[in-house]
């Protein structure tokens, strides 16, 4: 009986917290790691779920937490075409659409080990010259790369 307990919680709607949606099938955990998490925050992940509009699609349901704009920015990248809920008492009260910003400061690492970003401290700044694939090129280096070639650390 306790399992049968256990797939109802999942399962079940979130009171107050954030549902990220449309991650694109198998990102779920990718995108769980730029997350800045609370060691009460209840985290439920759907990995490869039907979709209508995308064939296959994964879900992160996080009680008690609301994305920053640099989480939100940064899961961008990774899912376009994310969809964000902020639930506060068992209701959607925001649903937000990512968009992928034109600049991104501090929290990609260039991959360029010769960039002024790698053995200066000054952080990182990334334009997106192209949203679709995702371009990134370094305002320093002024190197171009995939979303794939870097390292996104928040």
């Amino acid at each position: 009986m306790s399992e049968l307990n256990d797939i109802k919680n999942v399962a079940r709607a979130i009171e107050n917290g954030t549902v990220i949606d449309h991650i694109p099938a198998n990102c779920a955990m990718k995108v769980l790691k730029l997350l800045s998490l609370k060691s009460d925050n209840q985290v439920i992940v759907g990995i490869n779920l039907e979709s209508a509009k995308f064939g296959k699609k994964d879900l992160i349901k996080i009680t008690d937490k609301e994305l920053s704009k640099d989480e939100f920015d940064t899961i961008a990248l990774i899912a376009p075409d994310v969809t964000v809920s902020i639930i506060e008492n068992s209701v959607v009260v925001k649903k937000l659409k990512a968009d992928i910003p034109n600049l991104i400061e501090g929290f990609i690492v260039c991959p360029n080990p010769k960039c002024i970003t790698n053995t200066e401290h000054i952080g990182s700044r990334f334009f997106i010259p192209e949203k679709n694939p995702i371009k990134l090129r370094c305002a320093y280096c002024e190197k171009k790369y995939t979303i794939d070639d870097v390292e996104i650390k928040i």
